[in-house]
């Protein structure tokens, strides 16, 4: 399996750096893309730091990858692994530093954009209503204001057909208090009235602003267009919504009602004789009363809608699209995903080369302890080799014919040594020295 393996590997050599390289190019493409939105200036300048910054980013990418592939499957030390593998974690944090959030932005970086748009046309639609209410709040005291009135208008009419306050009728001191004090409601009420028309045109302005904000964000076509004239939309919608909340009469209808009791002047007594004039000023004493208690109320009426927060419109700040992919990173976790993967998929192929080199080693390299040998083994194979070496000269020489001319010695003379040799013992392992005369009964079979 381990020759399988080897072959394996290098017949995917080719393969793995075409893969690298398509990666490293795609990845280079991207940040082309994203980093010509950031540079500003001369067109041309803008066009080659964007090229040398992609080119730079590719070859980075390719020589990052491919020095790991080429040494960390290979690497056996722990410590040393341990670096290499330290090395790819900070490589891979500073490739997604300088690559990947560009890619992004060139995946999604229209997207963001709109996505900034829309979130921006929400706030404006809700700061539109509020102070829509706002101005509408003050028109809630429009039917106080008209019921008041018709009561001091009708108590007036009372007054000047049958006396019903003094007894007397005729149009007198009282009559004309009554009609006074009613002619000032009414005219607050129209005031009031008015503000409604103004506020209803403001409302229709801004929803107009609206719907051509909306087409702008939904609309096709380049977005930096689109961006432009949705800012021109925003700064007149703000204009806008700062009328409405100035068209409220909410702080006039509190003037005007602290007005009807701090300079409201009770007129002298006209009655012909003196028990009509008592008359007259008693009830002008309660139509003084009637009327403080009245623009108590109004004015605590318009407190209350003046104590609401005034609404402080949205200003549209205009994004690049790098900006905007990072403003709304969780909204493009996807396109975020894949602008990472183009730059880190061949730390995957790093992890495949680190296993099957680590299954070759095992196959090829024989287990731990068939491989270790003490000094004490080494010694006896050292012993047991010396031993073999002289029995393999001995059997060299038997296997040697004797020489025919040489002359035989003679009687007194001794015998040539021999050198002894040595013959193991099968069944013990033993080895016993051979004399000549052993030897040649040996050889000759006795």
């Amino acid at each position: 399996m381990a020759r399988a393996l080897r072959q394996g590997i290098e017949s995917l050599q080719l393969t793995t750096r075409a893969t690298l390289a398509v990666l490293a190019l795609a990845s280079g493409v991207y940040t082309y893309l994203g980093v010509r939105e950031l540079l500003n200036g001369d067109a041309t300048l803008t066009f080659f730091g964007a090229i040398i910054y992609s080119s730079a980013v590719s070859v980075a990418i390719y020589a990052f990858w491919t020095y790991l592939m080429r040494f960390l499957p290979l690497v056996r030390d722990g410590a040393a692994r341990r670096a290499l593998v330290a090395a790819m974690v900070l490589g891979s944090l500073m490739i997604v530093a300088m690559s990947s959030w560009l890619n992004a932005a060139a995946l999604a970086g229209s997207a963001a954009l709109e996505q900034h748009l829309a979130n921006t046309l929400e706030d404006f639609a809700q700061d539109l209503d509020a102070a829509h209410n706002n101005a509408l709040a003050a028109q809630s005291l429009l039917p106080d204001i008209q019921l008041a009135s018709e009561r001091f208008a009708r108590l007036a009419e009372e007054e000047r057909a049958s006396g019903a306050l003094t007894g007397t009728s005729g149009l007198g001191t009282v009559v004309q208090l009554l009609q006074q004090t009613s002619r000032d409601l009414g005219t607050l009420g129209e005031e009031v009235a008015a503000s409604r028309e103004r506020v209803k045109v403001l409302f229709e302005e801004g929803g107009k602003h609206l719907a051509a904000m909306r087409g702008l964000v939904s609309a096709r076509g380049a977005i930096a267009p689109r961006a432009d004239a949705f800012s021109e939309e925003a700064v007149a919608l703000t204009g806008v919504i700062a009328s409405l909340q100035q068209t409220s009469v909410a702080p006039a209808v509190k003037r005007a009602a602290e007005d009807l009791s701090t300079t409201f002047i009770a007129p002298i007594a006209g009655g012909l004789d003196q028990d009509l004039r008592n008359r007259q000023t008693e009830v002008v004493g309660n139509v003084a009363g009637a009327v403080e208690s009245q623009s108590k109320a109004l004015a605590a009426a318009a407190n209350e809608i003046l104590a609401r927060p005034s609404v402080v419109p949205g200003r549209f700040v205009p994004l690049s699209t790098p900006e905007a992919v990072l403003r709304y990173a969780g909204d493009f976790l996807p396109s975020w995903a894949g602008a990472i993967s183009i730059d880190l998929l061949p730390a995957v192929l790093v992890f495949i080369l680190v296993a099957v080199h680590a299954a070759i080693r095992r196959e090829e390299e024989p287990q731990a302890s068939e491989a270790v040998m003490t000094a004490a083994d080494m010694m006896s194979a050292l012993r047991l080799y010396e031993r073999m070496r002289r029995e393999d000269i001995a059997i060299n020489r038997l296997d040697q014919p004797p020489a025919a001319h040489a002359p035989a010695p003679a009687a007194d003379e001794p015998a040539a040594a021999v050198p002894p040799t040595v013959a193991a013992e099968p069944a013990s392992g033993k080895v016993t020295p051979l004399t000549p005369g052993a030897r040649g009964r040996t050889e000759t079979g006795g």
